[in-house]
């Protein structure tokens, strides 16, 4: 497969590798595989929340909101 960029993505994209100490082709290819892989959790995620909400599986609103507080919390 080949892509073609903008010549200022490009650009960016080598820069970004250089820093990296990676040759512009793999860290695209890295790049490429994350986004992948991230796709296919959130998927899997979306899907195990919509079985759980068929089976009435719900959680309260201020539950929702105490989770929330604990995550964000520093």
């Amino acid at each position: 497969m080949e892509l073609r960029l903008h010549p200022e993505k490009e650009a960016q994209l080598a820069q970004i590798a250089a820093q990296k100490g990676l040759d512009p082709d793999e860290l695209a290819r890295q790049v490429l595989s994350r986004y992948l892989e991230d796709d296919t959790h959130f998927i899997e995620a979306v899907n195990i929340g919509l079985a759980a909400a068929d089976r009435g599986d719900f959680v309260e609103h201020e539950e929702v909101g105490k989770k929330l507080k604990q995550i964000l919390r520093p």
